[in-house]
Parts: structure tokens; sequence; C-alpha cells
């Protein structure tokens, strides 16, 4: 198979993140660009082998392995076999580069990827919505873009898959959820997930950027809106609700979070 979708680019364009091209050459062929492509490129195997050529080195593409190639950046790839299946997706948009930064994709970089069965699903997705709609299918594709990149990015990052976070992390959130309105100790939190507390923060820091304990405070502050938002209560009540100490504490953990009073939040 060999497709190559250049949507027309219209308002999408304004978009922080939209579908520049994409394509699929199931029998990839030479490419050389000594002066690199102009844009950042996302590029994939699914089947066979070939060779990337970069930055000196000459690096096995074989199947499931991705490559990042930045903008601009000298290359070359070439098939190892008859068969070569290669897929690639280019994004653009005025925040992009800003993603794709938050991503770890700066430079050159390849992956081994565990699976790709769920990134070749939303990849269809976008040529679909792409082939379906003329008008307004890059619309379309352009927000399946962004469930690509997270996809992507739970397969390449250390942190482990979006879809299979790791399990004692998922006890401590457990605990945290059903908790939140009670006190919480890190030694009750260590019991719930099973890993000591140095492990615990190293979890939480590394996957949600967060210590523990700020995660519990985010998630009084999620229950605590869902009430100014739902109910009658004061603000005394939710913060007794929410599991915060006082009023005052939960006002200042608000203004902190969120930019703004709680009283202000419910009048939004």
């Amino acid at each position: 198979m060999f497709f190559c979708d250049y949507p027309i680019i219209g308002g999408e364009k304004e978009l922080p993140l939209y579908l520049l091209h994409m394509g699929q050459h199931h029998c990839q062929n030479h490419i050389v660009r000594t002066g690199g492509f102009p844009n950042n490129q996302i590029l994939y195997c699914t089947k066979g082998s070939g060779t990337l050529i970069a930055d000196g080195q000459r690096i096995a593409i074989p199947p499931r392995t991705a490559f990042f190639l930045p903008s601009d950046h000298p290359h070359e790839y070439y098939p190892e076999e008859d068969i070569w299946d290669v897929h690639w997706v280019v994004p653009s948009g005025f925040a992009h580069e800003e993603i794709l930064k938050h991503l770890g994709l700066t430079g050159l970089r390849v992956f081994a990827l565990k699976e790709i069965n769920a990134l070749e699903h939303i990849f269809r997705k976008m040529h679909e919505a792409l082939r379906a709609d003329s008008v307004f299918g890059n619309y379309r594709a352009s927000g399946y873009l962004y469930e690509f990149l997270m996809e992507f990015y739970g397969l390449i990052s250390e942190k482990g898959t979006a879809a299979t976070p790791n399990p004692a992390l998922s006890r401590a959130v457990d605990y945290i959820n059903f908790n939140y309105a009670r006190r919480i100790s890190m030694d009750q939190l260590c019991a719930a997930s099973g890993v000591t507390k140095q492990h615990l923060c190293m979890l939480f820091r590394t996957t949600l950027g967060v210590r523990p304990t700020e995660h519990i405070t985010k998630r009084r502050i999620q229950a605590a809106k869902e009430l100014l938002v739902s109910s009658k209560k004061n603000t005394e009540e939710i913060a007794l609700a929410t599991g915060f100490c006082s009023s005052s504490y939960f006002c200042k953990m608000f203004r902190r979070y969120e930019g703004m009073t709680p009283q202000e939040f419910k009048r939004i």
C-alpha cells in the first residue's frame, strides 16, 4: 500500500495543532535529504527493516521501531528488504513545537515500540477522516493527531503507557480517589501501594509531575469544583466535604491552582 495525504490547509492553520500531511509506503524507497525536511516528522516501521543514516550514525530500523526527524535535519534512509512498511505523520500548528518538546521530541530520536496496534488504529482514523470529508476532514484528523501524539508518548516514554500505568501508582491514586475527603498520610499511601515512600514519590514525580501530597490537593480541588457547580454548599461546607482542614486553607489552595477564589469560580 502507498498513499500520501496532503490536505488543503484552510482555517485549521489557526489551530495550535493540526495535521500537515501523512502517509504510508509498504515498499519504502531510498530517501536522501542532504538539507533535511522542512517540517518535523514522526515515522515508524511495521514490517521489514531498513537503515537510517543521520548525525554520522547508521541505525537499524526493524519492525516496531519509530524515529523522529526534526525539521531541516540532514538524513538518509533506505530499505534492507523488499518490504519495508514505513508510516509517517507531519504535525504543524503554532503550538506543535512546544507539544513535541514536552514529549521529548527535540532532536533526532529512535525508539523501540512494544506494540503498535493502538497507534495504527489512530493512524487509520486520521487517514479515513481525510478521505471521507474533503471539507472538514482535516479538523477531525487534527483531533486524532493529538490522540496519536499522546499514544506515541506513552509508547516511547520511560514512564510507561497511559493504558498501563505502574500498578503501585494506580493503587495509590485509587486510594486517594476513594479517601480524599479524609486525612491521608504517606504511611497510608505506602501501605495501599505496597512500595516505600521514596519509590512512591519517584513514581508520582516521574509519571504525574507532582508530589503525592500535591496530587491529593489537586484531587480535593477537583471534587470541590464539582460541588461548587452542582450544590448549594457554602465554602466552609465544601472545604469540610473535600478533606481540607479549614475553609481558609481551602481558599488559599484553590486560588493557587485555579488562579481565582472558589466564589469567583462559582460565578463563571
